[in-house]
C-alpha cells in the first residue's frame, strides 16, 4: 500500500490537514494522474518572484545568514546578488540563487577574517613569549652590573612591545564584525560562472567604449563588420536591447578567408575572456530533416535520448559564449525554424524537456552565398593595388639611395597617392554594387521571418593589399611572442613581407593560406635553425627575399 492510498481516506473524513512541495513534473507524475487523491488538494501555483520582491525576501532572512557566519551584509551585496544572479545564472531560480550566492560569500568572508584572526593570535603569543626571555636576560644582566648588555635588552623590548600594542589593537578591530561587499558578491558569482564579473563591475563601461580597437588588433579590414557588432553589444550591455533575446545576433555574409570566423573567435575572447568560450557548429552536417535531433536531442525511445542535443548540451555547459553557425545556408529549413525561437525569444526546449537560455549567448551565421562578386572585385583590383604600393615603395628606395631628388621624389609620390584615391573611389563605388547583388541573393535564400530578427546582416569587405600586408604583421608577431620565450627575435624585410603577401594570398581562399605558408618557408626554416644550433637565446633572425624564395640569416 503506497503512502497515496493511506492519506485519502484520513484526507476525505477531513481528520488532518495536508501542505505539500512539489515541482510540476512531480505533480503530474505522481499526483495528477490519480484523480482521487488530485481532487483532495488544492493546487497553489507558486512564480518566480521579480528583482525587487526578491531583495524584499533577502532583507528579511538577512539577520539569520548574518548571525550564521558572524558577518555584517550590506544593502549592496544583497541587490547584487539578486541582480547578478538574475543576469548570469540562468538556469536556475530567484530566490534560491540568490540566496546561495549570499551564504557562499558571507561563508568565504568569514573564513578569510578567521584565519587572518589566528595569524595574529599566534604572531602576539610568540612576541609576548620573546618579551618575557628578553626581560629574564635584562634583569640577568643588570644584577651583573652589564650596563651596555642591559641597555641593547631594554630597546628591544620596547620594539616588541610598541609591535604588540599594534597587533592588539588590530585583533581589536577585526572582533568587529566583517561586512560582505558588492565586490564578494561578484568574485562568487564569477566563480560559479567562469566569466570575471567582478572585473565587469569595474571595467566593462571602458572596455566596451573600446571594443573596437580591441576587435581591430585581430581583424583587418573588416570596419563596417566590427562597427556593427559592437554597437549591438554595447546595445545589449547598456540594457537597451531586449534583454530575452540574445545579446546580439548577426549574419556574416563574404568569401572565404576575410576574417568571419576570425572575428567570431575575437569576439569570445573579448566577451568572455576566453577564445574557447565558442561553440561552433557546422550546418552542413544539418542537411537532412531529421538532423534537428542533433541539435536538442533525440525524442524519447530512440537512440541517443539521455545524450541530449549538440547545440542544447554545449550552451547548458558555457551559457556564456558565442555560437558559431558555419555555413548556415546548407541547414535544413526546419533548423531555421529552430533557431526563429532561439533569435526571438532567447530560448529552446530540448528533447528531455529541459529549457536552455540563450540570452547570454552571441549567435554569429557566416553564410558564403553571393560571395563570387566579392572575389571578382578582389581578383581585378587587388593587383592594381600592390602595383601602386610597390611604386610608393620603389620611389623611398630611390630617394633613399640618392638616385632622384626631393623635389622629384614630392612629386612622384604626389601623383601615385592621387591615383590610389581614384582607385579607392572606384573600389568603395563597385563593392557598394556587389553589396546590393549579395543583399538580393540573401533575400532571395533566406526567409522574411527570419532575416527580419537577426541584428546585423554584414557583408565582409574584399581584402585589399594593405590589409593583406596587416596580416602578414600580425602573424610575424604571434610568431615573435613566441620566440621570446626562448629570448629570441624576428625582423622581416620589406621585399619578405610583399612577397608573403603576393605568395599567401589567393582571391578564392582568402588570407587562410598565408598562416600555411610562413609555417612552411619561415616556421620549418626556423626550427631547422634553431636545432643546429645557427640561432641561440639572444639572436635575432632577420627573414629576407631574393628571387621568389626567403632567405633566413642570424643578424
Amino acid at each position: 500500500m503506497d503512502a497515496a492510498n493511506i492519506l485519502k481516506p484520513a484526507l476525505a473524513r477531513g481528520e488532518f490537514q495536508v501542505i505539500g512541495a512539489t515541482t510540476p513534473d512531480e505533480y503530474r507524475k505522481y499526483i495528477e494522474k490519480d484523480s482521487a487523491l488530485e481532487r483532495r488538494f488544492q493546487p497553489v501555483w507558486v512564480e518566480e518572484p521579480d528583482v525587487n520582491t526578491t531583495i524584499e525576501i533577502l532583507k528579511g532572512l538577512r539577520q539569520r545568514y548574518e548571525e550564521h557566519h558572524n558577518v555584517k551584509m550590506s544593502d549592496e551585496a544583497i541587490e547584487q546578488a539578486v541582480k547578478l544572479t538574475h543576469k548570469y545564472i540562468q538556469d536556475r531560480f530567484l530566490p534560491d540563487k540568490a540566496i546561495d550566492v549570499l551564504d557562499q560569500a558571507a561563508a568565504r568572508k568569514a573564513m578569510q577574517a578567521g584565519s587572518s584572526g589566528e595569524n595574529r593570535a599566534k604572531k602576539i603569543k610568540e612576541l609576548e613569549a620573546k618579551v618575557r626571555e628578553l626581560e629574564g636576560m635584562a634583569n640577568k644582566a643588570e644584577e651583573e652590573g652589564k650596563v651596555e648588555e642591559w641597555e641593547k635588552y631594554e630597546d628591544e623590548i620596547k620594539k616588541l612591545k610598541k609591535e604588540l600594542l599594534i597587533l592588539k589593537n588590530s585583533m581589536d578591530k577585526t572582533e568587529k564584525k566583517v561586512e560582505v561587499t558588492g565586490e564578494d558578491i561578484a568574485e562568487v558569482v564569477s566563480r560559479w560562472t567562469g566569466i570575471p564579473v567582478q572585473k565587469m563591475l569595474e571595467e566593462e563601461k571602458k572596455k566596451l567604449l573600446s571594443m573596437e580597437k580591441h576587435l581591430h588588433k585581430r581583424v583587418v579590414g573588416q570596419d563596417e563588420a566590427v562597427r556593427a557588432v559592437s554597437e549591438a553589444i554595447r546595445r545589449a550591455r547598456a540594457g537597451v536591447s531586449d534583454p530575452r533575446r540574445p545579446l546580439g545576433s548577426f549574419l556574416f555574409l563574404g568569401p572565404t578567408g576575410v576574417g568571419k570566423t576570425e572575428l567570431a573567435k575575437t569576439l569570445a575572447e573579448f566577451l568572455f575572456g576566453d577564445e574557447d568560450a565558442m561553440i561552433r557548429l557546422d550546418m552542413s552536417e544539418f542537411k537532412e530533416e531529421h538532423s534537428v535531433a542533433k541539435l536538442i536531442g533525440a525524442p524519447p525511445g530512440y537512440v541517443g535520448y539521455e545524450e541530449g542535443g549538440k547545440l542544447t548540451e554545449a550552451v547548458r555547459r558555457k551559457p556564456y559564449s558565442v555560437i558559431l553557425l558555419d555555413e548556415i545556408e546548407k541547414a535544413h529549413p526546419r533548423v531555421f525554424d529552430l533557431f526563429l525561437q532561439v533569435l526571438d525569444d532567447g530560448r529552446l526546449t530540448d528533447s528531455q524537456g529541459r529549457t536552455v537560455s540563450f540570452r547570454n549567448t552571441v549567435i554569429i551565421m557566416t553564410s558564403n552565398i553571393g560571395s563570387e562578386y566579392l572575389r571578382d572585385l578582389m581578383e581585378r583590383y587587388n593587383p592594381r593595388f600592390e602595383a601602386l604600393s610597390r611604386k610608393l615603395n620603389e620611389l623611398d628606395e630611390r630617394k633613399k639611395k640618392g638616385e632622384i631628388d626631393e623635389k622629384t621624389y614630392e612629386k612622384e609620390r604626389k601623383d601615385v597617392l592621387k591615383e590610389r584615391e581614384r582607385l579607392e573611389e572606384d573600389f568603395s563605388r563597385e563593392f557598394e554594387e556587389a553589396k546590393k547583388k549579395v543583399l538580393d541573393v540573401v533575400k532571395h535564400t533566406f526567409r522574411p521571418e527570419f532575416l527580419n530578427r537577426i541584428d546585423e546582416i554584414v557583408v565582409f569587405h574584399p581584402l585589399k593589399w594593405e590589409h593583406i600586408l596587416s596580416i602578414v604583421d600580425i602573424l610575424i608577431n604571434n610568431l615573435r611572442v613566441r620566440l621570446r620565450d626562448r629570448q629570441m627575435d624576428i625582423e622581416l624585410t620589406e621585399r619578405a613581407k610583399d612577397l608573403l603577401g603576393r605568395l599567401g594570398f589567393d582571391p578564392v581562399m582568402g588570407a587562410r593560406p598565408l598562416k600555411r605558408l610562413i609555417q612552411k618557408e619561415i616556421e620549418n626554416k626556423l626550427s631547422s635553425m634553431i636545432l643546429r644550433g645557427d640561432v641561440k637565446e639572444g639572436d635575432t633572425v632577420v627573414v629576407d627575399a631574393e628571387e621568389g624564395e626567403f632567405k633566413l640569416k642570424k643578424k
